[in-house]
């Protein structure tokens, strides 16, 4: 009975320690699946956050779980080639769009009128920053309040 628990409780140890693993690699692999990848030859983005559902790619799969036959999407179609993961690299935007105005902030120009220096990545504005264009109109102040950051897109240029 005594030799039953204790293996039991070796069995019990053996379990956790194996999920822990399995969570720490989770972790890793939610930071990589944010990650966008961006065609060399032809500039389109790949996004695990919207997958390819045409492509029978589901949203949340991360860049490295495509399969071994992905090939880009608009190569293929537009005859340049077989461009498959190979032909892919990291890629951070720099730039984001306001979803009101259409208003760019570039990370490299900056907003040195308003205090914001070039080169201040957009996650690294404060949390009350507001769209300059639509802060100064004030028919959209009044219907919508004011633009805050969670308004703005990555610009795929």
């Amino acid at each position: 009975m005594v030799k039953a628990a204790t293996t039991a409780k070796k069995s019990g140890a053996k379990k956790k320690s194996a999920t822990a693993g399995k969570k720490g690699a989770a972790g890793k692999k939610e930071g990589a699946a944010l990650m966008r990848y961006k065609c060399r030859v032809c500039g389109y983005v790949y996004s695990p956050l919207r997958g390819e559902p045409h492509n029978g790619i589901p949203a949340g799969t991360a860049f490295e779980d495509l399969p071994d036959t992905y090939l880009c999407p608009v190569c293929g179609f537009q005859g340049k080639g077989k461009v498959g993961t190979w032909g892919f690299d990291e890629w951070r935007p720099t730039r984001y769009i306001c979803s009101m105005c259409d208003y760019i902030y570039d990370e490299k120009r900056g907003e040195p009128h308003r205090g914001i220096k070039p080169g201040t990545k957009f996650e690294d504005l404060p949390e009350d920053y507001v769209c300059p264009v639509c802060a100064t109109d004030p028919k959209i102040v009044l219907r919508y309040g004011n633009v805050v950051k969670q308004a703005f897109s990555p610009l795929y240029e």
